[in-house]
């Protein structure tokens, strides 16, 4: 496996309330959790950092070499779970950090399939000559746009954009979406945060990755979305077989 990454605090931004990690397995087996920290310059960075901890730290304990694809999810639901908890427990504790959480999407990666978990608007994406998105947002736009109240064009510049409706330690529970697609030789997985997906478009994603060149994936990437304002924090993690 393949696997690139890089973060960044973008242009804007004082600080980077984004963390990653990213780590592989014996047998050709790859894994990868992207977070975006919210709750105020303290709180932001504090959730994310944690709940990327948490969440490796399962994967890290848990993963078997055996493991069934029923139970690679079930891993991820634990895990994510107990990130809610960990983050939910340390802000209700500390009047200071009172509203802070983290969007999240993670993925491993083995035998030729992607699982995702996610929660909040941080998105995972296939290319394979073309650019898909994977993961639903858990957003108010998202809301808007599958109800057909706003159009896509609409909700580029809508000014509840960055309004998310799930993210780890807002509540004592968190509701986690799954995906599992098959993951060919020739394509990319890209799990990124809104940094990347609010200021690079899905031509200027293709224009960036089309011309295979893996290891520069994740750079070029996050040197795009800084050349196009650099609003928020950026991260990008990479992975192909």
């Amino acid at each position: 496996m393949k696997i690139v990454a890089k973060t960044d605090k973008g242009r804007v931004r004082d600080s980077n309330q984004d963390a990653y990690a990213v780590g592989e397995f014996p047998d050709e087996v790859a894994w990868a959790i992207v977070c975006d920290g919210m709750g105020g310059a303290a709180g932001g960075n504090i959730a994310s950092a944690l709940a990327v901890k948490v969440i490796s730290d399962k994967i890290n304990a848990s993963y078997r070499e055996s493991m069934k694809d029923y139970s690679i999810k079930n891993m991820l639901h634990s895990a994510l779970t107990a990130a809610n908890m960990e983050v939910y427990d340390m802000a209700y504790a500390n009047p200071e950090l009172n509203g802070m959480g983290t969007t999240v999407v993670c993925a491993v990666v083995k035998n030729g399939y992607a699982f995702i978990a996610h929660a909040g608007d941080s998105r995972a994406y296939i290319y394979d000559g073309e650019l898909k998105q994977v993961t639903t947002d858990h957003s108010v736009v998202q809301r808007l746009l599958d109800s057909g109240q706003i159009t896509k064009e609409e909700a580029e510049h809508h000014p509840y954009k960055n309004r998310i409706t799930r993210a780890i330690g807002v509540d004592k529970s968190i509701e986690i979406d799954f995906d599992e697609i098959e993951l060919e030789d020739d394509e990319v997985l890209i799990l990124c945060t809104d940094g990347l997906s609010n200021y690079v478009t899905d031509d200027e994603m293709i224009n960036e990755v089309q011309d295979g060149k893996y290891y520069a994936f994740a750079d070029r990437l996050v040197r795009k979305a800084n050349n196009n304002g650099g609003g928020d924090n950026i991260t990008v993690v990479a992975i192909s077989k």
